[in-house]
């Protein structure tokens, strides 16, 4: 039993995981950041792409 305790402590199959959540929370916030600086910019490419379209 208190193999099984010591086990769960020492378990580092879970830290992998975690580690990859935290980049990709990274990840997205590099992204949304971007989009937020680059708003005009991309409105108006977007924008003539859709008059185009018309």
């Amino acid at each position: 039993m208190l193999k099984k305790i010591k086990g769960l402590v020492v378990q580092e199959e879970g830290q992998a995981l975690t580690e990859y959540g935290l980049i990709l929370a990274l990840v997205a916030v590099v992204v949304a950041g971007s989009l937020i600086l680059l708003k005009n910019e991309l409105v108006t490419v977007f924008g003539k792409i859709t008059d185009k379209l018309k």
